[in-house]
């Protein structure tokens, strides 16, 4: 296995490093697929509904890895070698198993529907923007994926003799069962399959819905389903326990385990193809999608497609000078960014209403799906907002329009349900943060009563802040249970808090700003100057006596605190770092405790809670040159051109999006606050193309002048002719465009 997994990484980064010229060349879909990243390298266009990947992840006790043997949250695992199908709706980055569903699989000789039986070996994988591509050693069969928005399609090259396609709605990666299969005519089938229960959260269930089209007349078919174990009557069922096959069935069957294959007489090297439309709106919306995105079945041309709309999306970013792994990286990175959040509406427009099973309908814009807001908040926002303004506005609306359906803002949304992971009310920051980006086509007066019912609704009828009565009346959330995440719920509402006074605020609204802005200050309720920290506080007002700042490293459970500790949440007040540094005794204290916080290993580059650690050297005069050199210590060893180069859950984009600010030299420390932190870029020339439709400036060029690829450290910032000498910008600054030269040297 080892001598396979470096003998294939020599030859994709060699075929990288060859073939690179555009920036779609640079990108590694395998980077991520290990290391629980959780990406996967199927085929996909940016924001698609549909994603083709590669299912490998059940089957074979050969696998490394199994979703039923532990914990697993995506569809392909890079260390396994057993392929069980093409899944077709999909997620990137997750740490929950969702999804990965409707496998298409090709087979040959005698039809097997057990998918520890009918899966195989495969060799030659490769994959590209839009595209997919393996040998199934097994069958002798070429296996080849590609995607438009809302359509996959499969090509698959036979050799010559019988020739099977199944479509397993059996087997997936979500926990949820039951589905339903119809073979419709002799090339084509429909049915929906049951997804829900994201992170083993009851309430989130949807049907998702499918048309499959074959390029191909079948010569027979049939359907199976898995029977229950029979008891006393065991001894007369030959199926008891077993899939039944029912051959030439040509009516609906349901179930829990259900699917259908169809068979063929192929010639040696003969293509069949098949082509799978989907919506989470209905059967006769999945074969709209089909007949507008994809009408015939020409591989090719939408594969030329997909692969025109990614390097549109990537283009937006023009990056030289540095060596092809980091090029790899930056765009690979800016690959991952522009899968999530995605379409979910169809191409009339419908989509699944919020929390309910009725249908909306947009028009002239898209509905999105999948809000992983306690993550996507902190970053790929505001990093949308600047990049990809249209799509970042799209959600915007889409965000209101759930509160508008449902009552209440989503907290991490998946197809139109509320998943409730995680916690706070990362919505506010995501919206403030786009109205302060100059992006205000949204209904303001909506968007302020859906925050304020958040932030003042009584506990037991609050949805997002259910410790809200305590929030409220002590300005601190108590620890009343163990492991009850307290602290960290509380910091995440006084961030919200910070937002939504800037937002009453630019509305006229004085007294809300008040009453807002004062709540987000009260993180000091938790500050113990006995540890110099935030400590969690019981609700008589004493602090947690049985204290342990490092209690809770590498996921451990830990008082007060969710996935983290509290050296990765102490500083974790972005809307009030010269309040912290005061709390902690001034700048040389707070500078000392962050560089400790590094130095003693508590950083954790795979999770959110202190991703803007290595920033915040920049609020102390002089201590600048600590965050040039974190943030370069950081990108070098955490970001790699290999299946492992992310540090963690890429969590919808977010450790991506920060390693892309990061290797242009900006970062976006407080959501809502317009100010990104500088570092040093890592290419000699960036060149942002701003969207004339929402910006004044052209394009945004970075130059960056060193010597040495040792020279890391800032030595003269100039902003198109004038000395720079702040080691922030703003957002208003940034698109306006022009010329921002730096000089760097190789010593602070």
């Amino acid at each position: 296995m080892n001598k396979y997994f470096l003998c294939c990484l020599t030859a994709v980064a060699f075929i990288f490093k060859s073939l690179a010229q555009s920036p779609i060349d640079y990108v590694n879909p395998f980077i991520g697929s290990s290391n629980f990243g959780a990406t996967n390298p199927g085929a996909v266009v940016p924001q698609g509904l549909v994603s083709v990947a590669p299912f490998n992840v059940t089957g074979s006790k050969e696998n490394i890895f199994d979703k039923d043997a532990r914990w697993w949250s995506t569809p392909y695992a890079y260390e396994n070698s057993y392929f069980t199908g093409f899944s077709h709706v999909n997620l990137s980055g997750v740490g929950c198993p969702e999804l990965g569903t409707i496998l298409l699989m090709p087979t040959t000789g005698k039809v097997e529907a057990d998918i520890t039986k009918y899966g195989s070996a495969y060799e030659n994988e490769t994959a590209s923007p839009g595209y997919y591509s393996n040998f199934l050693s097994k069958y002798k069969i070429k296996t080849e994926a590609t995607a438009s928005q809302r359509v996959g399609l499969s090509r698959f090259v036979f050799p010559e003799g019988k020739s099977n396609i199944l479509i397993n709605l059996g087997d997936a990666l979500t926990n949820e069962v039951g589905g339903s299969i119809d073979i419709v005519n002799e090339t084509e089938v429909e049915g929906w399959r049951m997804t829900g229960s994201f992170c083993y959260n009851d309430g989130s269930e949807r049907p998702v819905y499918f048309v499959a089209k074959f390029s191909k007349p079948f010569k027979s078919s049939g359907v199976w389903k898995q029977m229950p174990e029979m008891q006393a009557e065991a001894s007369w069922s030959a199926t008891s326990g077993k899939i039944k096959y029912y051959e030439g069935y040509s009516a609906p069957i349901a179930g829990d385990k259900v699917g259908a294959w169809l068979s063929f007489d192929t010639k040696d090297n003969e293509e069949v193809l098949v082509k799978i439309g989907v919506s989470y709106v209905s059967i006769d919306n999945a074969r709209e999608n089909l007949k507008v995105e994809m009408p015939g079945f020409d591989f090719d041309k939408i594969l030329s497609q997909a692969k025109e709309s990614w390097t549109k999306a990537l283009s937006k970013i023009e990056v030289e000078g540095g060596t092809d792994e980091q090029k790899i990286i930056f765009y690979t990175s800016l690959y991952h960014i522009n899968l999530h959040p995605n379409v979910i509406s169809d191409v009339n427009g419908q989509y699944p209403k919020m929390e309910s099973y009725d249908i909306g309908q947009v028009k002239s814009r898209e509905r999105y799906t999948v809000f992983s807001l306690w993550d996507t908040y902190r970053n790929v926002h505001p990093f949308m907002s600047l990049v990809y303004p249209k799509q970042q506005l799209d959600m915007v609306n889409s965000l209101i329009d759930m509160y508008k359906e449902s009552g209440w803002l989503p907290k991490w949304e998946l197809n139109s349900k509320e998943t409730h992971v995680m916690e706070g009310d990362p919505s506010i920051p995501v919206i403030v943060d786009t109205y302060f980006r100059g992006l205000r086509d949204f209904d303001h007066k909506m968007a302020y009563e859906a925050m304020f019912k958040s932030a003042t609704a009584t506990g037991k009828d609050n949805k997002l802040r259910p410790d809200n009565d305590d929030y409220l009346s002590k300005g601190y959330v108590p620890l009343m249970k163990e492991f009850d995440n307290s602290v960290s719920h509380a910091l995440e509402y006084y961030i919200a808090d910070w937002n939504l006074a800037q937002f009453a605020n630019a509305l006229g609204k004085k007294d809300d700003y008040s009453r807002f802005f004062n709540q987000s200050l009260r993180y000091k309720e938790y500050f113990d100057k006995e540890f110099n920290m935030i400590r969690p506080k019981l609700a008589d007002g004493t602090f947690l006596p049985t204290f342990d700042p490092k209690q809770g490293e590498n996921f451990a459970p830990s008082p007060g605190f969710h996935e983290g500790n509290a050296w990765q949440y102490t500083l974790y007040v972005p809307h009030d770092i010269n309040g912290i540094k005061k709390l902690m005794g001034g700048n040389k204290v707070f500078v000392n405790t962050l560089q400790k916080i590094f130095d003693d290993k508590h950083f954790d580059m795979a999770n959110e809670p202190d991703i803007n650690y290595p920033y915040l050297f920049n609020y102390v005069k002089g201590e600048e040159w600590r965050t040039q050199q974190q943030v370069r210590k950081l990108i070098n060893t955490y970001y790699k051109n290999s299946p492992d180069g992310i540090p963690g859950n890429d969590d919808c984009g977010t450790l991506s999006t920060w390693a892309v600010f990061s290797m242009i030299g900006i970062y976006p420390v407080c959501p809502g606050n317009m100010d990104f932190a500088i570092t040093s870029p890592i290419f000699d020339k960036v060149t942002i193309h701003l969207d004339s439709d929402y910006y004044n400036g052209e394009k945004l060029v970075i130059n960056t002048k060193k010597s040495d690829t040792k020279d890391i450290y800032i030595d003269k910032m100039i902003r198109n002719g004038k000395p720079w000498n702040k080691y922030f910008i703003s957002h208003q600054e940034i698109t306006k465009g022009g010329i921002f030269n730096f000089e760097l040297k190789n010593k602070p």
